[in-house]
């Protein structure tokens, strides 16, 4: 007699990553944005084009289309704005005959116009797996663990929080509840000096690298007043002396596109191109920033190469979609514009929003389905917009 041995049966249900890759479902244990998948496909084909066009034109007023600086040209095309996450969410606002908002940009941008829009409004992500590393790297768990952390310290009655906008809507919520502020990489330093007006000790989530140039490079702190909160440590990973030692307590979360840019980029780019500008965002490491002519925002770096003078060159130190876009602009008035690093480094999530998951989108809303709605609770909108509001009321 034959014996058959018979193996365990395959698991054949979808895996939070096979959802993944069709964009239904987010995996909150991954830190996503950090693959550099070299040059991109040629854009989508023709017919695509057209859909898009055609969707459009259908929905007409019902629809407004908001594209982040970081989304590949074919997307920014059919965008009715572009800007920074922000500059778009305040876009959304300003737009309420709109029924549809359709934000090609990542899923913390989605919340934020859904925060800032009416409830008539419907905020819509293409891609649900649109996610931001950085914005994965402080679950609202953590912070709370980390408060804990402060009260047995002894310091949170002097402590502020103050979170970037490149966080979830739970952490905004966390910062509103707590008396603290959300800021952008244009105002950090305003919103810096209002916490510390606040009280003496400011906690700032979710970007290390953000709070460390904001406090060292524009406001004249030593980088021994900044102690970095890692959430995957005891304590933080600091002692009580520390953490009452400190002004700043940096949460140890980064952007995994501008941690790429390195002391030896700078150097190398130099050497590369005589008499070259290196403008950096602020979201670089420290020493990236003190290596570099200029440092600023997203909208400063195209304020920056708007004002340059012809034949002024420049290596731009932020996500390659934009520096692509802005090489082609500029190359016409004699600027030359290049990657700060020599490896092509896209952001991966934000590249997710393509023209296919577009198309659908508006089709999709076009035929009177609503997909991929981005909803923040009231609760969590509450304290959430009470954090943006100090922010908008920054001198």
């Amino acid at each position: 007699m034959r014996v058959v041995t018979t193996a365990q049966p395959l698991d054949v249900q979808p895996t939070p990553l096979a959802l993944l890759l069709l964009g239904r479902e987010a995996d909150p244990k991954s830190e996503r944005g950090v693959e550099c998948p070299g040059d991109l496909p040629s854009p989508s084909d023709p017919d695509l084009v057209a859909r898009a066009r055609a969707a459009k034109e259908k929905l007409g007023d019902k629809v407004f289309i908001l594209g982040h600086h970081y989304q590949r040209d074919e997307v920014i095309e059919f965008a009715d704005v572009t800007g920074d996450s922000f500059k778009l969410a305040k876009d959304a606002a300003a737009k309420p005959e709109a029924e549809y908002i359709v934000f090609c940009g990542v899923h913390f941008m989605a919340e934020s116009a859904d925060i800032l829009t009416s409830d008539d409004q419907k905020v819509v992500l293409p891609d649900l797996a649109a996610g931001c590393s950085m914005a994965d790297m402080a679950t609202a768990e953590q912070v709370a663990e980390c408060w804990d952390v402060l009260a047995e310290a002894g310091i949170t009655d002097v402590t502020v929080p103050v979170s970037y906008m490149n966080s979830s809507a739970d952490i905004k919520a966390f910062t509103g509840k707590h008396g603290g502020t959300i800021c952008t990489s244009s105002n950090a330093k305003k919103a810096l000096e209002w916490a510390f007006e606040q009280g003496e000790k400011v906690l700032f989530l979710p970007d290390q690298h953000l709070g460390r140039n904001t406090a060292v490079r524009d406001m004249g702190m030593s980088l021994d007043d900044c102690v970095l909160y890692n959430p995957h440590k005891p304590n933080g990973g600091l002692t009580v002396e520390q953490l009452r030692d400190a002004k700043i307590i940096l949460w140890r979360g980064h952007c995994s596109v501008h941690g790429r840019f390195s002391v030896d980029s700078v150097n190398d780019v130099r050497a590369r191109i005589p008499g070259v500008n290196v403008l950096v965002h602020p979201e670089c490491k420290h020493e990236v920033v003190a290596a570099a002519d200029h440092v600023g925002s997203t909208e400063y770096i195209i304020k920056a190469l708007e004002a340059a003078p012809a034949g002024s060159k420049w290596a731009i130190g932020t996500e390659l979609n934009l520096v692509r876009r802005l090489a082609n602009r500029f190359a016409a008035e004699d600027k030359e514009v290049v990657f700060l690093d020599k490896t092509v480094c896209f952001c991966s999530t934000m590249n997710r929003i393509d023209l296919p998951h577009l198309v659908w989108t508006l089709e999709s809303l076009a035929e009177g389905n609503l997909v991929n709605q981005i909803r923040v609770d009231k609760e969590t909108e509450s304290f959430a917009k009470l954090a943006l509001e100090r922010m908008l009321a920054l001198p």
